[in-house]
């Protein structure tokens, strides 16, 4: 689709952003995104720094009848942030960050990432559960997730949502809060962006840090039966403050690795106590004995570095496919099968990350949030990435068969960013249940009837 000069002039006249077209040099650097499967060609980028510039691109998007495709952090993994020929309403510039520190909150732009919103609240001791990749961008995973190191003690991140402001399709802006608009702010916690876009979010805010006792544990890849079983027992005795996961990984050709283990099959298991460093040892201590480990790197480490330990596997650009669902227990079983799964993939980046659940996630007011987290002890990552993309196709035939061998013990659901569109609409339905479903189906219809915004893990604006 083109678009004349003359059109986009006169959205120009009161943008106060940046408009970027393909012919521009700017052009190719701006329309990338994290996932490297997503190769796409805007229309048109417009990068916004208010809620006006918001306006602005939505009705120039609306009058030329182009596809919108709204970008955060860009991280979306199932390629929701870019789009062929129409609109992408770039947020990064909207970076605010103002933080309460006597009430414990903040307020937060759309454009951060999690280690942009990480540096501010650690100036003041304080945080909220965030990604575990520090590059994700705080809309996308706050709207369609929340799921971080920090869940264990404070719960997802829409259970720490206190408000939000957001622009609709009709161009209205409004404020979505317990108090005002509770059915849409409902929506918000979880519903993706499927209601508007968001550009102010509210959070309340935890002390956290500034150090953690925190780390990694690298194990050869061997052990791995055992230590998972080991892993499950711990964690179902330890307490809320200690989070963390076990991921089967290939150990990366870094210094700190032995030689003879970079590039082998391991076992990586991460280590973060959520509370006094000096009670960490302990806390942690019968992980910290078992076994041989190739590697113990665990200390008392700044909490910004806690959220960065994993950036390495997740390098910006990389093909990613995932595969996400629940296990309410772990068998012996169960974890057999996945060890020997895992063992399927070819790609030095591809992994799998088991999750521990439990703690504050059990207990969060699920009846407060469209998100939907059934009564599961687990839940598992199986990513597949790679940078060659005949070596990727081969990686997603891995993902979908490790997700299949796991159903027998898994409930069939994942939050919606988890969910990859060849998965289609019935698992989205099944993962928020019939009730939750229909209630987002009814916001849909009131709060975007003509399904504006359908680059999501979408919901219809009708029961059929």
């Amino acid at each position: 689709m083109s678009h004349s000069a003359t059109t986009i002039a006169s959205l120009a006249s009161d943008f106060a952003g940046e408009l970027i077209e393909p012919d521009q040099p700017a052009f190719d650097e701006a329309r990338k995104v994290f996932n490297g499967m997503h190769d796409k060609r805007p229309g048109l980028i417009a990068r916004c720094t208010s809620s006006r510039d918001v306006q602005l691109a939505l009705e120039y998007a609306q009058h030329d009848g182009m596809q919108i495709a709204v970008r955060g952090g860009g991280h979306s993994t199932p390629g929701y942030s870019t789009c062929d020929g129409g609109l992408v309403i770039d947020l990064g510039p909207m970076k605010k960050a103002e933080i309460d520190p006597e009430r414990r909150t903040g307020r937060f732009g759309p454009g951060l990432r999690w280690s942009e919103l990480d540096a501010a609240t650690q100036t003041h001791g304080l945080a909220v559960t965030g990604g575990r990749i520090s590059h994700t961008g705080i809309a996308g995973l706050t709207l369609g997730s929340g799921s971080g190191w920090l869940e264990r003690k404070f719960g997802m991140t829409a259970a720490s949502l206190l408000s939000a402001e957001l622009v609709c399709a009709d161009g209205r802006v409004l404020r979505a809060s317990a108090e005002e608009n509770a059915e849409l702010f409902w929506g918000l916690k979880g519903g993706a962006g499927n209601f508007g876009i968001v550009t102010e979010f509210e959070f309340r805010l935890h002390s956290v840090g500034p150090l953690l006792f925190a780390g990694m544990i690298l194990h050869p890849r061997a052990v791995a039966p055992e230590l998972i079983r080991f892993y499950r027992d711990f964690i179902e005795r330890a307490p809320d403050e200690v989070g963390g996961g076990l991921a089967l990984i290939t150990a990366p050709p870094e210094e700190f690795v032995p030689e003879p283990a970079r590039g082998q099959p391991a076992c990586g298991v991460i280590v973060a106590y959520v509370g006094d460093p000096d009670d960490g040892p302990s806390a942690f201590g019968p992980l910290l004995e078992w076994g041989d480990p190739l590697l113990t790197m665990v200390q008392p480490m700044p909490y910004v570095a806690v959220q960065q330990m994993i950036d390495g596997g997740f390098p910006w650009g990389i093909n990613d496919y995932s595969k996400s669902d629940y296990l309410p227990h772990l068998p012996d079983a169960a974890i057999d099968q996945l060890v020997a799964e895992t063992s399927g993939t070819t790609s030095p980046f591809s992994q799998v990350i088991l999750c521990p659940l439990g703690g504050a996630v059990a207990r969060m007011d699920q009846s407060a949030m469209a998100l939907t987290i059934p009564d599961a002890k687990w839940m598992y990552f199986c990513e597949a990435l790679s940078w060659d993309r005949a070596e990727q196709d081969r990686e997603i035939a891995w993902a979908r068969a490790f997700m299949e061998s796991m159903r027998r013990w898994s409930v069939g659901k994942a939050p919606p960013n988890f969910l990859e569109p060849d998965e289609g609409h019935r698992r989205l339905r099944v993962s928020f249940g019939e009730e939750k479903f229909g209630r987002l189906v009814a916001l849909k219809a009131e709060y975007d009837p003509h399904n504006t915004f359908s680059l999501n893990a979408n919901i219809p604006p009708t029961a059929g």
